[in-house]
């Protein structure tokens, strides 16, 4: 075989082997609520030959938010996201954004082999309770997985209550002693009511 058919033959393996690899993306959407926003993302999806592995959606107000994590073993993957994203902008008036992953995700529970907590704040609603609360596990290194907020009148008095409800991963090196012990310090000066409890 001759050396320029051998290069031939590297550079088609390669080829073929960039094919294979498996790409991975972060992907963001939001936008005002309405009928067809998942359908015009799935679209998007499909149309850039990629395969949807995990999805996050929530409304907030009058607002659709939707995080998504996106695979694909094509290597025009990231060009047709990137022209894909700018017309749903501009056709359907979303803000959208991705961006290439490194790797494969690994989960920060999975890499810290940490153990899921829940956590529940509730009391008179003022500023700072998720600022102090979110800070006091930052310190501690402990990862929020999800959390949802909100903020009703008290029924007989009207006085605004805040809840909180975290959902934690405490890595195995953390002293949950400890750290019950400062959350519930973080309380009593918020004047809150805090339950951390581990999940079976």
């Amino acid at each position: 075989m001759r050396s320029g058919d051998s290069r031939r033959l590297t550079h088609a393996a390669i080829a073929r082997y960039a094919r294979r690899m498996k790409h991975w993306y972060a992907l963001s959407a939001i936008g005002r609520d309405r009928p067809g926003i998942v359908a015009d993302l799935a679209e998007l999806i499909y149309d850039c030959d990629c395969n949807l592995e995990d999805s996050s959606m929530t409304i907030l107000g009058s607002e659709f938010a939707v995080l998504l994590l996106l695979s694909s073993t094509s290597v025009e993957a990231e060009r047709l996201l990137a022209s894909g994203c700018k017309r749903l902008e501009w056709e359907k008036r979303l803000t959208v954004f991705f961006r290439p992953l490194e790797a494969e995700p690994v989960a920060y529970a999975a890499r810290a082999r940490a153990r899921r907590h829940t956590l529940q704040a509730i009391g008179v609603d003022r500023a700072g309770i998720v600022a102090k609360i979110a800070r006091c596990l930052a310190e501690h290194d402990v990862n929020i997985a999800e959390m949802s907020t909100q903020s009703r009148p008290e029924p007989e008095s009207g006085t605004p209550l805040y809840t909180v409800r975290v959902q934690l991963d405490v890595p195995s090196n953390v002293d949950t002693a400890a750290l019950a012990r400062r959350l519930h310090a973080v309380a009593e000066e918020l004047q809150v009511e805090l339950a951390f409890t581990a999940e079976n």
